[in-house]
């Protein structure tokens, strides 16, 4: 049973969630305190976790917890689960994207899901920084610091990601 509740849950989440791993942290918080799967304070740290693995966030965090609470076999099917709806919707826009290309719905409806992708990255940042572990003087210089330089100087993203672990080692030392 544990399994079948693993992958409708991801299942969900990789349904209802756009924007990347980042939009779908509310929702699989909400499933992972929803079920008792592991305790906030476990959520906050195991993200960091996963964001300092390869790969995209959310299938690690599929993987993750599948494998908390069900072991390698959960794993899988918290995995597959989190990518199938993504797998179905890219099989579907493959067949109509010749057909609907230039449809003004179509456009219309990707302008109105940008404004949601943002609040949902938002409502990710708002979670992390709840978190005791995130607020404090340090991790503001880290995001500064990242922030200026990704945007005002172009810092390569993978460069800054290993920059900023460096900077957490050397101040959290």
């Amino acid at each position: 049973m544990i399994y079948l509740t693993l992958f409708i849950e991801f299942f969900k989440v990789g349904l209802f969630s756009f924007g990347g791993g980042f939009g779908m942290i509310p929702l699989i918080q909400d499933a992972v305190i929803r079920h008792n799967w592991m305790s906030e304070d476990a959520f906050y740290n195991f993200i960091g976790v996963c964001e300092s693995t390869p790969g995209p966030i959310a299938v690690n965090m599929a993987t993750y917890v599948g494998y908390t609470v069900g072991g390698v076999p959960g794993a899988i099917v918290a995995t597959i689960g989190e990518v199938t709806p993504s797998i179905i919707v890219i099989l579907i826009v493959a067949a109509m994207l010749a057909k609907f290309r230039d449809s003004q719905y179509v456009a219309n409806a990707f302008y109105g899901l940008r404004p949601a992708t943002v609040g949902l990255i938002a409502a990710a940042a708002l979670l992390l920084m709840n978190s005791e572990n995130f607020i404090d003087y340090k991790s503001f210089l880290i995001f500064g610091a990242a922030f200026i330089l990704t945007w005002k100087f172009k810092i390569n993203p993978i460069l800054m990601i290993i920059l900023a672990g460096i900077a957490g080692i050397v101040l959290y030392w």
